[in-house]
């Protein structure tokens, strides 16, 4: 970035003037960082509020319980926080953590039902499996460091959003704010207030109260449970540095199991369609025993714990259609998980917040646009569906059914078998399927004609003569 006299920054090849004095961000987890940091270029100040009292290193938090569960930075999340954030991709790598980049999918092992993704083969595009494997503290320490380093960023911590403010109805202009330590409460004035407080944002209430209406919310239910430990694992016990099972109607439990920075793992037991869990590391471990591996289950009975079992429940995905709200008031947005919140198991929510801040950014550039909401609105629109549907057939694939839906499933399901069973035998659709799960392609990238023609080639030369 690039200040000049006139107070304008170069941004890419255009010279960009500011847009206002201050933005407000209301939360520093994923979402509210680099939120904070894409609007750094375009206000004089940035106030990011955030209700807990934030650590200065990698450390686990009361706001984000999320954090003590599986995490990954996918492939296509990757660019959109290096291009936020230059260098950080490599500052990840120099503390610790693991880096999948080559293309090589024996560090990689995924099983749906039967079925095992190739593993013997390398990927013609590597960079369709991109992967930056490190907790959910250690990545957001990174970030906030990063964001701290800002000049005209002010991190306020241990303060609660009250409530956004707006003195004419159809723009906001600040946001009340109290000190949680002492109650005293502070009117901050602002030209943009950004909500990023997660699934129980106050903007739709906030909305409501000014008489624009609640969005549209598109809702379904996934009755998820799932269970994490850190852990220590014996060197050389495992050679993969991903491992996910997935659950099959037949098995409503799956594992995911990754190798973390500071020789640690993380396994995440789920369960879905509200099916109970063990709450303690043996139960999980012989639980995951009826689907693993020998040699899994025998790393995981020599692993040393590292701290407790941390347990979550979470209900539904829910959509908060912004994007079709006809009104809206001007200096307010929100983003992350008060959008769309996903499906955990998919690990998608980082990602998504990255690729927001990167819309954000985008555009903020346009000075000739009216309406800055519709705008940022739509484009998360087009980022969210393909996740938002994908999502859905996936979980609809492994929730108990009866009458017409029942049949509805058993095709999918046999339409899903099909296409793991190419892909456990031809590299091209293994890495079409990695594409999907990276969040590089849409699940219609598999209904391509060049791809249905090797997953019809696969499952042919797979029948006995």
């Amino acid at each position: 970035m690039l200040l000049t006299g006139s107070g304008a920054f170069l941004f890419g090849r255009t010279t960009v003037n500011k847009r206002g004095g201050r933005a407000i961000v209301c939360g520093a987890s994923m979402a509210g960082l680099l939120a904070a940091r894409a609007v750094s270029e375009f206000y004089e100040s940035v106030t990011l509020v955030e209700r807990d009292v934030l650590p200065t290193d990698s450390a686990q938090r009361r706001g984000v319980p999320q954090g003590r569960h599986l995490h990954a930075l996918l492939s296509r999340g990757s660019p959109a926080l290096n291009e936020l954030f230059p260098g950080i991709l490599d500052e990840l790598a120099a503390a610790g953590a693991n880096v999948i980049d080559d293309g090589d999918l024996s560090a990689l092992c995924f099983r749906v039902g039967e079925h095992e993704l190739n593993r013997s083969g390398t990927l013609a595009d590597p960079a369709s499996l991109v992967v930056h494997l490190a907790s959910r503290p250690m990545l957001e320490s990174h970030v906030r460091q990063r964001v701290r380093a800002i000049e005209n960023v002010t991190i306020l911590d241990g303060h609660d959003v009250v409530e956004p403010i707006a003195d004419q109805m159809d723009r906001v202009t600040g946001a009340r704010v109290v000190d949680r330590d002492t109650g005293e409460e502070t009117v901050l004035d602002a030209e943009l207030v950004i909500d990023s407080t997660g699934r129980a944002a106050r903007a739709m209430a906030f909305l409501e109260k000014l008489g624009y209406g609640r969005p549209v919310q598109q809702r379904y239910s996934v009755g998820l449970n799932y269970s994490s430990q850190f852990l220590r694992i014996p060197a050389g016990m495992i050679g993969e540095k991903m491992i996910a099972i997935g659950p099959v109607p037949e098995r409503p439990t799956g594992v995911g199991l990754f190798a973390y920075e500071n020789d640690t793992w993380i396994m995440t037991l789920i369960g879905v369609a509200g099916h109970p869990l063990p709450d303690d590391l043996a139960g999980m471990i012989d639980c995951v025993a009826q689907f693993a591996t020998p040699s899994l289950e025998a790393a995981l009975r020599a692993a040393t714990p590292v701290g407790d079992v941390s347990a979550q429940h979470y209900p539904s995905s829910a959509w908060r259609r912004y994007d079709k709200m006809r009104r809206f008031p001007a200096g307010l947005l929100v983003c992350g998980d008060a959008i769309c919140s996903f499906n955990p198991v998919y690990g998608q929510g980082m990602t998504m917040a990255a690729l927001q801040a990167v819309s954000l950014r985008r555009c903020l550039a346009h000075r000739d646009d009216g309406d800055l909401s519709r705008r940022f609105f739509r484009a998360t629109a087009k980022q969210i569906a393909p996740a938002w549907w994908g999502n859905r057939f996936n979980d609809f694939a492994v929730t108990p059914m009866t009458g017409w839906r029942l049949v509805a499933r058993r095709l999918v399901n046999w339409s899903s078998d099909k296409t793991m069973a190419a892909a456990q035998n031809d590299i091209a659709v293994a890495e079409a399927f990695v594409r999907l799960l990276q969040m590089q392609d849409p699940a219609t990238r598999l209904l391509r004609p060049s791809v249905l023609a090797r997953i019809v080639g696969a499952n042919r030369r797979l029948q006995p003569d």
